[in-house]
């Protein structure tokens, strides 16, 4: 079966498919082609590809492709009926996508729909791996913009205190910021609405900050519960007491399928010292601080620093693509079974868990979103959305 790899569009550095993983998915029985320039962003040449066994194509070509793996959605208008394509392309707040695939009979495998408490899962889970980046990333881009140094220093010309950076959330990203800042030499603060989180946060260096009344708000999938209003405000004002003197403060709180919710109100920017940094991860669905700009830096009137870069793996593209190939192949290849994609109702990660199991999440399926003009029968919460 011909594979395609697509140049992604303007604003996305990252390739699907990395060379390294081209031998693997040759001897799996796919032939792999690679749209001219798709990987250079990434550190990867057409030769290099072309060294691996892969070939170098135009774009036509590539996405004439039976399957095409890609980090976003291609153009459905560029696709033709019976064509599949792995890619993230967030169901839930892109609708419309669903319905082009659908008219289109294009089969979409939605990676960012990855039932992520499986253990076969993890090897493919795109949503982990990139997340483990951006929370990196994010860090840093802290550390880029604040006026002193991280970590304390002792020297003749006196003593410096280390940062004190505040992480809003312990999922992957905060888990791997909270262990970034530790590494840097900062002091690390972290919360998160789930009370199991503190084991995790303490096990990475950071100190838990315990909001009074908090219990475990998570969902069937691991991620956190929408919460009422009473006690966002509740969280909110305890988490931004104690980064009312940090020097880094990084947001994380996403919810699944919904806008970020607000952990940092424009109230609670106006008492930050002079000098803080926020680094707003989710200012493309909405922003965790309310006054987030997207893809803009700047600087408040009382001299907060906003960072509202979006797409952090991106900014990593080497590594990041390295990530999500191996997810990628990972997954494709668990399904491919002579020479034809093996799209089984049995298979966990396409369809979710079955009913019984702890792992059935009532309404969800998995990263199989529609097939032939038709939503995954599993998939009754976005049916509800895309009807």
């Amino acid at each position: 079966m011909r594979l395609g790899v697509l140049t992604e569009p303007e604003g996305e550095n990252r390739v699907a498919i990395v060379p390294n993983s081209v031998k693997k998915l040759a001897k799996s029985g796919f032939e792999v082609i690679v749209e001219s320039g798709a990987g250079r962003l990434a550190g990867h040449s057409d030769a290099e590809y072309e060294s691996i066994g892969a070939a170098v194509v135009t774009r036509d070509e590539a996405i004439a492709a039976p399957l095409i793996i890609a980090i976003a959605l291609p153009d459905v208008n560029e696709l033709t009926e019976g064509q599949t394509v792995a890619c993230v392309a967030d169901p839930f707040r892109n609708p419309e996508v669903v319905r082009d695939c659908l008219s289109a009979g294009i089969t979409l495998l939605s990676m960012d729909m990855i039932p992520r408490r499986l253990s076969r899962a993890q090897s493919m889970d795109v949503n982990s791996s990139q997340d483990n980046l951006a929370g990196y990333k994010a860090v840093l881009l802290g550390a880029s913009h604040v006026s002193k140094s991280i970590p304390m220093m002792t020297t003749s010309a006196g003593t410096v205190r280390p940062a004190k950076f505040v992480i809003m959330g312990s999922g992957v990203a905060g888990l791997q910021a909270i262990a970034t800042a530790k590494r840097l030499g900062a002091i690390v603060y972290a919360s998160d609405v789930r009370k199991s989180a503190a084991e995790q946060i303490e096990s990475v260096g950071g100190r838990f900050i315990e909001v009074e009344g908090m219990d475990d708000f998570e969902d069937e999938s691991g991620y956190a519960k929408p919460l009422t209003a009473e006690f966002i405000q509740k969280v909110n004002d305890t988490v931004c007491a104690v980064a009312q003197d940090a020097d880094i403060i990084v947001t994380t709180a996403r919810i699944f399928g919904r806008p970020a919710p607000i952990t940092v109100p424009a109230s609670a920017v106006a008492d930050f010292r002079a000098g803080a940094v926020i680094v707003d991860m989710n200012a493309d669905v909405g922003g965790n601080c309310e006054l987030t700009r997207v893809d803009e830096i700047y600087t408040t009137d009382n001299g907060v620093t906003i960072v509202g870069t979006t797409n952090l793996p991106g900014t990593m593209a080497t590594t990041s693509s390295m990530f999500y190939s191996n997810n990628l192949t990972n997954f494709i290849t668990s399904i491919f079974n002579e020479g034809e994609l093996d799209i089984s109702e049995d298979d966990d990660v396409l369809v979710g868990a079955p009913d019984g199991s702890d792992f059935h999440i009532p309404g969800m399926g998995g990263v199989l979103i529609c097939m032939a003009g038709e939503i995954h029968h599993k998939q009754t919460r976005l049916a509800g959305v895309v009807n």
